[in-house]
C-alpha cells in the first residue's frame, strides 16, 4: 500500500470514528431529553452529564437513575434477607458517594444520610443539591472525617474495585473504626464473573485466591481495577469482621459485581 493510500485510509477512519461519536452523542441527547422538563421521578435534581460520566462512565441519565435504584434495592435486599431493616438505621454512610447515584434513594429514611468521596466536584454537587444528606470530602488514604462508632451501616459500591492492595486493608480498618458495634458494611467487588477479562498470569493469581490489581498508579479512579477472589474476601478483606452473606453477582446496580455483607 502506498503512503498516500495509507494516509487516505487513516483520514477516512478518523472521519468514521468522528461520525460514530456524533451519532452516539445524539442518541444520548435524545434519551436524556425525556428528563429535561419533568426531571427525575424522585423529584431530586439530576447531575450534569460531566459528573454522571465520572460516576457511571456514560452520560446516560436513564442508566444513572436506574442503576442507582437497582443498587439501593440490592442494599435493601441483602439487609432484609438477613433480618436487618434499613429503616431502623440511625445513621448510614455512602463511602464513595459520587454525585449521589445511590444516596438519593435514601431521602425518605428517618435516620441520618451521609456520603463522602475523593472527588471534590462530586461532593460539592451533593452538598448543593441533595440537601437531605451531609457530604464530606475524604483523601485517598484514611482517615475519614468522622468520629469513632458513628454509623450503623456503611456501604462502598464499586470502591474497593478501584483500590490497590496497600489501600484496601487500611480502608477496611477505617470503615471498622467509624462503624458502631454490631453495625454492618456492604461492599461490591469484581469476582469470578470477571475472570475471563484477566491475562493468564492474572487468572492464575486470582485462582490462587490472591488479589489482582491493574494500573495501581491510578488508585481511586476507574482506570485502576481490582479483582477479588472469594477466598481473599473471606480471609483478608473481612478479617476484622464477621462475614454474614456473600451474593455472587448480587450488586445489581453495578452489573456482575459480587455483593458482600459484613458485621462488626
Amino acid at each position: 500500500m502506498s503512503l498516500k493510500r495509507a494516509l487516505d485510509r487513516l483520514r477516512l477512519l478518523g472521519l468514521a470514528r468522528t461520525a460514530r461519536d456524533l451519532l452516539r452523542a445524539g442518541a444520548f441527547w435524545r434519551r436524556n431529553a425525556r428528563y429535561r422538563r419533568p426531571g427525575a421521578p424522585d423529584g431530586l435534581p439530576i447531575p450534569p452529564a460531566r459528573l454522571v460520566i465520572l460516576v457511571t462512565g456514560t452520560p446516560d441519565i436513564g442508566w444513572f437513575l436506574e442503576g442507582g435504584a437497582r443498587a439501593a434495592e440490592s442494599i435493601r435486599s441483602i439487609l432484609g434477607k438477613n433480618g436487618i431493616d434499613i429503616g431502623q438505621t440511625r445513621a448510614l454512610l455512602d463511602f464513595g458517594c459520587g454525585c449521589g447515584r445511590v444516596a438519593r434513594h435514601w431521602q425518605r429514611l428517618p435516620g441520618e444520610v451521609h456520603g463522602c468521596d475523593f472527588n471534590r466536584r462530586l461532593v460539592g454537587w451533593c452538598r448543593r443539591r441533595l440537601r437531605f444528606g451531609r457530604f464530606e470530602v475524604n483523601a485517598l488514604r484514611p482517615p475519614l472525617p468522622y468520629p469513632d462508632r458513628r454509623f450503623d451501616l456503611v456501604y462502598a459500591l464499586s470502591v474497593f474495585t478501584h483500590l490497590p492492595e496497600d489501600l484496601q486493608g487500611p480502608w477496611m480498618d477505617e470503615l471498622g473504626r467509624v462503624l458502631a458495634p454490631g453495625g454492618h458494611v456492604i461492599l461490591s467487588v469484581h469476582g469470578q464473573r470477571y475472570v475471563d477479562e484477566l491475562s493468564p498470569a492474572e487468572r492464575a493469581r486470582f485462582e490462587e485466591g490472591r488479589l489482582v490489581v491493574r494500573q495501581e498508579g491510578s488508585a481511586g479512579t476507574n482506570v485502576c481495577g481490582a479483582y477479588h477472589p472469594f477466598e481473599y474476601v473471606r480471609q483478608t478483606l473481612a478479617r476484622a469482621f464477621t462475614l454474614v452473606d456473600f451474593l455472587p453477582e448480587g450488586a445489581h446496580g453495578n452489573p456482575h459485581q459480587d455483593l458482600v455483607l459484613l458485621r462488626r
